[in-house]
């Protein structure tokens, strides 16, 4: 019989990924003891299957694609992309999935990791393999999400790929199939079609990067059939079978499409299904809804912190959200009154509602903040969307020959302030801060003429956009 071990905490973190790390780091600032449980890599999707690698792989397309608009480097890099080279350092960035040097960070902070599959087996409570870790303040959940397949008959037989694998492929197929379009599969064809791959994107929709404005779906999309990706929307997948190793895509019209890989980047699901949650009353394989301090509800214990609560599926969202969390409960435990529904208060992840910013990493790149016009408009919100095009922008025709982009801010006509503003174009996404800060300060538009952009620069693009607001 085993014996059973117990250890008490003041904090219990599940998870150790960038958002369990950041709650850790944040509660250990505090004074509170804290556990750190993690059953794969520490360092979390993120670092190892997600974020980083991705990155690695794309940043060389980029750059590439950047030289190409300069003449007197155009011809210079005209040929292929070194692919070995590429994947070598994206293996360098995910430390060749060895996690020794998060463990160490881990260590660093003080808190205490624990190795394996944790579960809650009761309230405060935490079970890892034989020791069972118990909380005195807080339990906080931040396992993240797994990539959700549809359900096709025969899709486990034929072994597809997901974003795991797309970030960490070790060569490229010569023909690769991505079904989806947000931001993993227009990433991934961006990245393997300039690595080699003949890429076939399958869109269920009608355009690509449906949460943004329907101009940076058109763009991306001209941007990888113009690269030599076949790009067709409204198109579902009816079968997909591999025969003799091939895979064999059948759509929803008949056409038979073949391909050496097939990637199914078609959404996300919480990694809940296997965490104990039945032991605390709560439904396994659910999304955790959360107050604005990131509490679960109904409890006055448990956290759900990340992609696990479906605000923001976003790594820097999620590392915000930690932030918070970890200053409400090192606030509760100091018995201090948390006011978790005051807007942007130290313990209110208030930017969650509509001031959430994401860059995807395409050519172009496209990058956003706040509510599209579709979505301010929904909201309530009285507003006017103010477009321009970046090649009136100096900036724009240094950065590269035939510059393609686009900008939109999206006014409140009632309160004179941002509700949202979105980018698309090459070398946007270091752009959109300037944004964030716009929309979350709600700097009046007043106010925004006397921030002035620096001349010639890409940034210049806000003057453009006050003045297409001012004179129309």
């Amino acid at each position: 019989m085993t014996e059973t071990e117990t250890n008490t905490y003041d904090v219990v973190v599940l998870g150790a990924g960038p958002v369990g790390e950041n709650v850790a780091d944040r509660t250990r600032a505090a004074g509170l003891t804290t556990a750190v449980v993690e059953s794969e890599l520490v360092g979390g999707e993120c670092s190892y299957w997600a974020c980083m690698p991705s990155k690695a792989l794309l940043r060389p397309v980029l750059a590439q694609a950047d030289a190409r608009r300069l003449p007197g480097l155009a011809e210079a890099v005209r040929g292929p992309l070194d692919t070995p080279a590429v994947l070598a350092r994206r293996n360098w960035f995910t430390g060749d999935w060895t996690d020794d040097g998060q463990v160490e960070w881990i260590k660093s902070i003080g808190a205490d990791l624990y190795r394996g599959h944790g579960r809650l087996t009761g309230p405060r409570e935490v079970t890892v393999g034989d020791t069972v870790l118990t909380a005195r303040h807080a339990v906080a959940v931040a396992t993240g999400t797994r990539a959700a397949l549809p359900d096709l008959p025969g899709l486990a037989e034929v072994r597809p790929w997901t974003s795991r694998d797309a970030t960490s492929a070790q060569s490229a197929p010569g023909r690769l199939v991505v079904v989806g379009g947000g931001v993993v599969a227009t990433e991934m064809a961006t990245a393997w079609q300039a690595l080699g791959s003949q890429v076939t994107l399958l869109v269920r929709g009608k355009g690509l990067l449906d949460r943004m404005e329907p101009f940076a779906g058109e763009l991306v999309a001209e941007a990888l059939t113009e690269a030599g990706a076949d790009v067709r929307t409204g198109t579902s997948v009816a079968s997909v079978s591999r025969v003799d190793g091939t895979v064999v895509v059948v759509t929803d019209t008949g056409e038979r499409i073949e391909a050496d890989e097939i990637l199914f980047a078609t959404g996300r699901a919480p990694r809940t299904d296997d965490i104990g949650l039945e032991a605390v009353g709560l439904t396994p394989g659910s999304w955790l809804s959360v107050d604005d301090s990131l509490r679960v509800d109904g409890t006055d214990w448990l956290y759900a912190v990340g992609d696990i609560n479906h605000r923001a599926l976003l790594t820097h969202q999620g590392k915000y959200q930690a932030r918070i969390a970890g200053a409400a409960i090192a606030a509760r435990a100091a018995g201090t009154d948390v006011a978790e529904n005051a807007p942007w208060s130290a313990y209110a992840a208030t930017a969650d509602h509509e001031s959430v910013p994401q860059v995807v990493f395409t050519d172009p790149e496209a990058a956003a903040v706040g509510l599209s016009l579709t979505e301010a408009e929904a909201a309530g919100h009285r507003v006017r969307a103010v477009d321009v095009d970046l090649s009136s922008v100096s900036g724009a025709g240094l950065y590269g020959e035939d510059y393609k982009g686009r900008a939109r801010m999206i006014v409140d006509l009632d309160e004179e302030i941002l509700r949202g503003v979105t980018f698309v174009g090459p070398g946007l996404g270091e752009l959109i801060h300037s944004a964030t800060i716009a929309v979350v300060g709600q700097v009046p538009i007043a106010r925004l003429w006397h921030a002035v952009p620096s001349y010639p620069t890409l940034s210049e693009v806000w003057l453009r956009l006050l003045e297409a607001y001012r004179d129309n």
